[in-house]
């Protein structure tokens, strides 16, 4: 543990900033991995009406730097590409 108060403050502000760069990633993952099971499922309607919400999660993610911009391009792409 941290002895410096600027330290603990860095410990605190890392921990925050942890949280919310999972919370971003998990959200992503989790409506990506839905889409792909309604596919296979053969639910093409219902993964179209998901994808606004997918590009939405996965730009969130490549804002925030979870995620890098191409990367996130790249995941949007594939996407569409399977639901086509």
């Amino acid at each position: 543990m941290p002895i410096i108060k600027s330290a603990k403050k860095r410990l605190k502000q890392s921990e925050k900033r942890r949280s919310l760069n999972l919370r971003y990633k998990r959200q992503m993952k989790l409506i990506v991995k839905q889409i792909r099971e309604l596919l296979k499922d053969k639910k093409k309607s219902d993964a179209k009406k998901l994808l606004p919400e997918a590009y939405k999660k996965i730009d969130k993610a490549a804002k925030a730097g979870i995620i890098k911009k191409n990367t996130a391009s790249r995941k949007k792409s594939r996407l569409t590409k399977a639901l086509s």
